[in-house]
């Protein structure tokens, strides 16, 4: 089952200043925030320094919905005007499959599903319309 559609914001390198200023101008309960350097090492992917900081995973909660927010990891392409991602919670691994599978139908995969340190399914598509989904899944 579906559990919401919210924007994913991604920003490039100024992530903790739009968590802190979207927490003030929209009144936002900050739910956490994880940067790069958070995750676990992996010798065969170093983290380059300026990376640490930067952040992989925001979430701010307004009202009854929820703003996400990321920075893009250094190095990679930012396009202004680009910046907004449309995130897909599921509470089912099976449902997650079925539409990432439907949105990948004349698009592209940026990132197969699979599992993560937050997630026991997370992909993300570029749906044939040119739209980033990130799809990720919350088993309780």
């Amino acid at each position: 089952m579906i559990l919401g559609v919210h924007p994913y914001l991604r920003l490039d390198g100024n992530g903790k200043e739009a968590v802190k200023f979207y927490e003030n101008a929209l009144n936002a309960e900050n739910l956490g925030v994880q940067t790069y350097g958070d995750m676990p090492e992996n010798p065969e992917f170093p983290l380059p320094e300026e990376a640490k900081s930067r952040v992989l995973h925001a979430q701010l909660k307004i009202g009854n919905t929820f703003l996400m927010i990321s920075d893009t990891f250094p190095g990679q392409p930012y396009q202004t005007g680009a910046q907004v991602d449309v995130a897909v919670l599921f509470n089912d691994v099976e449902t997650s499959k079925e539409v990432y599978e439907k949105l990948l139908d004349g698009g592209e995969a940026i990132m197969p599903l699979q599992e993560t340190p937050w997630s026991p399914s997370y992909g993300q598509v570029k749906d044939k319309f040119g739209i980033i989904w990130q799809l990720s899944t919350e088993v309780k």
